[in-house]
């Protein structure tokens, strides 16, 4: 039996404070007062001192109010009762639909033991060329995409969710305005991917709390899944909300700040939820990617900076489109060689003649005589920028190599492209003009 607390000796902003023993941190706990009941959660342990984030606010309680303890921490269902359905940051329904309390598992738990894992090695197709060809994601990986406000991250989300070659679909929305709430809602619900979705949605309107709970939640969900034997792929946005809740609470508690008012464990929460990606050796595997905003572009803020050493590459978002310099996949060597032999051929040959496009640009922007060879790279520029850049290009990898081939073939001698010959003799378009001029 649970022991129940009549005094409340502290009320700061949303966090309260009562004197009590044998609890635990992240323990629930339910705040009864004249405003009717709320679940609070265990944040700081200081002494006999208990500081609970009451999730509802704390406007309405006073110190005389009820707080009983639950003996346990925020649990989630692990039932795949939960596909197609939507639920908030505490895990009750946002769909107005019935609880689903089978099969609960605590959240927030350690990542796997290393020992269960094993080297990731199989390609999650997504049908955009800027992943799939250029930095392909890989079962298991923890990618960032960082962008800034206003990029159309959630939009790609959505789409890889749409798209991506994975059973199970994880989404995690933290600080959402309402509006993309009801666009990813409504988009999965209109392509028919909502009946292998479970979303947890934390908008900007509910409480600080519920939003750190919403990687965990997503995460524990996930886990669960990959054990039963589901290839899980987990989409989060936006985990500099997530950073912002963190230091929102921190500074409630007057802890000593770090840099830019973070807290100085941020490194070590974020690590904690990005290492949850596994692939597990004889069931399924969870697969990582998560939308970072970078306040003022600014690579060295605090979250991209912290998340940059944990994750394995990133994805830059940039003018709506991926960007091919600064994107990186550190796992894609893993797979690309086990495609089509001509995949790392073309990645590499394509990527080397935009990097030139580029400067052939900066030439002609500054007024220098261009050369036939700077006319054909800036042909071939345009070309891979409305073939593989574009965000509404939806093919798949073999469509994707053939098209990289169609493009260095219109524009290119096959002697110019730098690709070793025997591949060129196989892949090299048979109708093409061989002067690159057609």
């Amino acid at each position: 039996m649970r022991k129940v607390y009549h005094k409340i000796i502290q009320i700061v902003g949303n966090v309260i404070a009562v004197e009590a023993d044998n609890v635990a941190y992240n323990e629930l706990a339910e705040v009864t007062s004249r405003r009717g009941s709320s679940l609070a959660q265990v944040i700081r342990l200081q002494d006999n001192k208990v500081f609970l984030q009451v999730f509802a606010g704390s406007r309405g309680v006073s110190t005389g109010d009820e707080v009983r303890f639950l003996g346990h921490p925020m649990q989630v269902s692990g039932s795949e009762k939960l596909l197609g359905r939507i639920f908030n940051g505490r895990g009750a329904p946002r769909d107005n639909r019935t609880p689903i309390t089978d099969d609960m598992i605590e959240i927030g738990g350690p990542s796997v033991n290393p020992a269960k894992r094993i080297i990731p090695r199989n390609m999650i197709r997504t049908g955009l060329p800027m992943i799939d060809l250029f930095n392909t994601l890989v079962e298991s990986q923890k990618l960032p995409i960082f962008s800034v406000a206003g990029e159309p991250y959630n939009e790609l989300l959505a789409r890889i969710a749409l798209q991506a070659e994975v059973d199970v679909i994880v989404l995690g929305g933290m600080g959402l305005k309402y509006d993309d709430y009801l666009f990813f809602r409504n988009t999965l619900d209109a392509q028919g991917a909502l009946s292998r979705t479970v979303m947890f949605i934390h908008t900007a309107a509910d409480p600080t709390v519920e939003c750190l709970m919403v990687p965990d939640m997503a995460l524990a969900v996930a886990e669960s899944y990959a054990l039963a034997g589901k290839r899980v792929l987990v989409l989060l946005t936006d985990m500099t909300n997530f950073a912002d809740a963190l230091k929102e609470i921190s500074i409630t508690m007057e802890q000593i700040p770090s840099n830019r008012g973070y807290p100085g464990d941020l490194y070590s929460q974020l690590a904690s939820r990005y290492e949850k990606a596994v692939d597990f050796d004889g069931a399924g595997s969870i697969t990582i990617l998560a939308a970072t905003t970078m306040p003022g572009d600014d690579v060295t803020h605090p979250v991209p900076d912290n998340t940059g050493y944990i994750t394995e590459g990133q994805f830059y978002l940039r003018h709506g489109r991926i960007e091919p310099f600064g994107s990186l996949s550190r796992l894609k060597q893993q797979v690309n060689g086990r495609t089509r032999p001509d995949h790392r051929a073309i990645m590499d040959s394509m990527i080397r003649l935009y990097s030139d496009y580029k400067g052939a640009l900066e030439k002609q922007s500054m007024g220098f005589m261009m050369t036939e060879w700077d006319n054909k790279l800036l042909k071939y520029g345009k070309l891979f920028e409305a073939r593989m850049m574009d965000l509404s290009v939806n093919i798949p990898l073999e469509e994707a190599l053939d098209l990289g081939w169609k493009t260095l073939a219109e524009c290119f001698d096959r002697t110019e492209v730098g690709i070793k010959s025997d591949l060129v003799r196989e892949y090299w378009p048979k109708d093409a003009a061989t002067d690159g001029s057609n």
